[in-house]
């Protein structure tokens, strides 16, 4: 690097001794320096504040202000810090030399002074401070060029990070279909790492075998249209099956060329589950109205025949024989179809009887007993019940009903033998899980598992078991009547089944009863302390069932309840009702308009507004930061956390509120 150095500098030199400022004066001007002179600190101070110079030779023993004193106050001062700062002394001990170091000195010149000494050590100072300058000014501008470089970096790995936060699985496979990219949201749904799928076959990964033709059409009809979109059954890597909403893209290059494929696959599992259990309901629900209308119209049949099969025993009882056995068959028979219009019934309009408090440990105790006495040795028969089961409110014989029907299924599935369970716990049923089972209502259950090792059941025999007079059993060997009437008995004690089967591996039926606890527990003493007293909620979702729920919750617990389904309503209705709404109930991630903005524009209207955000990606340290938001929920959320933290800040603003009526008084 060539630097002038032609250009001598400024040099202020600082002395009380004329006579020694006359002959540095002479000695520096004639070596090509432009030189300043002062007699004391202040006037030093005061000149390189003015125009600093390029060095200072600074005496120390000055009367008034020293040359230590003088020295800090330039080293503290913004405009002059950075003026090398030489000392010129007649003292030689070495304390003050590190003591003139230590407040920022470059060096020390010691008197009397020698002419050639002071040039070079003033020459080589002045280079030093040049050099230091152009280092300087080359940091400044290297660190301006590594902070746009961040900065780029940055914005490529936060365009990166979307495809990891998103939820959705996304792929990239090349036209021989192997994968060359893989996301965050595919290793959540599939369970394949990164390393693991890469350069693996997707047919390979994904699907089963009787899949693979139909991925085959699908192929060729992308790489004709260039784009596909439907529904597709996958596996992970734990072997279980799952259902996606899948999006194939045609990726080209510069010259058009197919080169790739781009998929987006979200999974609609619990979706499918859903509709599936929505529609077994509404079949069940038909089904049931046109079994109670006929069992109605049978039962009406069926009274006169068993009344006259009766009467005719008692006015002809010297007819012969036969005539009385068959006048005993009508009777019989009479009866057993007034027993099938019972179940009938049952399934029908649920199961009427007398209720009361039933600890169910009691009927394991008679099942257990039942099944050791009377079922094949060849059946291994276990119990596993869990301390302190809550109670129940029902009938004792019905629920005994209920048991026995699952445990004999459960035999019949068994004619080689095998392993029967049956366990029970307690369980609080929240609104998130509410809101994935269509016939779940937030609240207290016990769940009764009964589960076997038998031949188990396809998917489409599963959605029709609990359908009257449905059976898979021989003739003669079932009414189809067991499990509808089992449903009946569970529908009418406040609960529902859930059933899962798999053929040859056995079948599993949950069984949820609305339970009571036999002390009052700490949700039931928070849902009671949580109730709100009637204030106006703003609740902003764009997931109508999420708005939906959480509207019932809220007005189950004595809340007033509004509904937006995007920023834009919400502004709207704040605007209309802003005196009214006591709190805004806030998701923050929305399409159109997104929770943050959304709040700017509330805060607009009223600055006080008082804001619960809703989210289930952004971290509660990121929220807390925006202004406005009084506190945070995660979804997904309870009840319970729902309405302790409505209540948290309606109460705290109740109690600012009396404070400050109190202190105006």
């Amino acid at each position: 690097m060539n630097i002038n150095f032609n250009n001598k500098g400024v040099i202020l030199i600082v002395d009380d001794t004329p006579s020694n400022l006359e002959v540095l004066f002479d000695f520096l001007a004639d070596a090509g320096f432009t030189v300043l002179v002062a007699e004391d600190g202040e006037s030093a101070i005061a000149r390189a504040e003015y125009a600093p110079p390029d060095m200072i030779l600074l005496d120390i023993l000055m009367p008034g202000m020293d040359g230590f004193e003088t020295c800090q106050r330039l080293k503290v001062n913004e405009i002059t810090k950075d003026i090398p700062v030489i000392f010129m002394t007649a003292l030689a001990e070495t304390v003050e030399k590190v003591k003139g170091l230590n407040l920022g000195a470059v060096d020390y010149i010691t008197k009397p002074l020698q002419h050639e000494e002071v040039l070079a050590r003033i020459e080589l100072h002045l280079r030093l401070s040049k050099l230091t300058k152009i280092l300087q000014e080359q940091n400044s501008r290297l660190e301006v060029e590594i902070c746009e470089r961040k900065l780029k970096e940055q914005k490529i790995r936060e365009q990166a990070a979307l495809l990891d936060i998103t939820t959705d699985a996304i792929f990239v496979e090349d036209l021989n279909r192997k994968i060359r990219f893989w996301n965050q949201g595919a290793e959540n749904l599939y369970g394949w790492k990164s390393i693991e799928a890469i350069n693996k076959s997707v047919n390979q990964l994904l699907y089963s075998k009787q899949t693979l033709s139909q991925i085959q059409k699908i192929h060729e009809s992308l790489i004709e249209s260039g784009s596909w979109q439907g529904e597709l059954h996958q596996l992970t890597k734990q072997g279980k099956e799952i259902v996606v909403a899948s999006r194939w893209t045609l990726m080209r290059d510069k010259n058009e060329q197919p080169q790739s494929i781009l998929t987006v696959n979200t999974d609609i599992t619990e979706k499918k589950q859903l509709e599936r259990q929505f529609l077994r309901a509404q079949r069940l629900e038909s089904i049931g109205t046109l079994a109670g209308g006929i069992a109605h119209d049978l039962n009406n049949i069926l009274t006169p025949i068993l009344t006259s099969a009766q009467l005719l025993q008692l006015k002809l009882p010297n007819t012969d024989e036969r005539s009385q056995q068959m006048f005993k068959t009508i009777e019989i028979n009479a009866k057993r179809g007034a027993a099938l219009v019972k179940q009938v019934l049952h399934f029908a309009r649920g199961v009427e009887g007398k209720r009361m408090i039933v600890q169910v440990n009691h009927l394991f105790s008679e099942i257990e007993q039942i099944v050791k006495e009377t079922f094949p040795k060849s059946i291994e028969f276990s119990v596993n019940i869990k301390p302190d089961l809550w109670a129940v409110i029902g009938d004792a014989t019905q629920l005994h009903q209920l048991l026995m029907n699952l445990v004999v299924n459960a035999r019949d599935a068994m004619p080689n033998g095998g392993h029967l369970s049956i366990s029970a716990e307690n369980m609080l049923i929240d609104e998130h899980y509410a809101s994935m089972n269509i016939e779940a209502s937030v609240g207290s259950y016990i769940v009764i598992t009964v589960a076997d090792t038998g031949i188990g059941m396809e998917p489409e025999i599963v959605d029709r078991i609990f359908e009257p007079f449905f059976t898979t059993k021989d003739v003669g060997k079932g009414t189809g009547l067991g499990l509808s009437t089992a449903r009946g008995i569970i529908k009418s004690h406040g609960g529902f089944v859930n059933v899962s089967s798999k053929v040859g591996r056995g079948t599993e039926f949950k069984v949820f009863l609305s339970a009571v606890e036999a002390t009052t527990t700490p949700l039931a003493e928070d849902f009671e302390l949580f109730k709100g007293n009637g204030e106006l909620v703003l609740v902003v979702d764009d997931e109508a069932k999420i708005l939906e729920t959480t509207k019932l919750t809220l007005e189950t617990y004595n809340y007033q309840v509004l509904t937006a389904r995007d920023g834009i309503e919400a502004i709207a209705l704040y605007a209309k009702h802003q005196n009214e709404i006591n709190l805004v109930l806030m998701d923050m991630m929305m399409p159109s308009m997104d929770g943050a903005t959304t709040i700017r524009a509330l805060q607009k209207i009223n600055s006080l507004v008082k804001i619960i955000a809703v989210s289930g990606l952004v971290a509660n340290d990121q929220l807390v930061k925006t202004a406005g938001i009084k506190t945070f929920i995660a979804k997904p959320y309870t009840t319970k956390e729902l309405l302790q933290t409505l209540h948290t800040i309606l109460y705290q603003a109740s109690r600012k509120s009396k404070s400050a009526n109190n202190s105006s008084l």
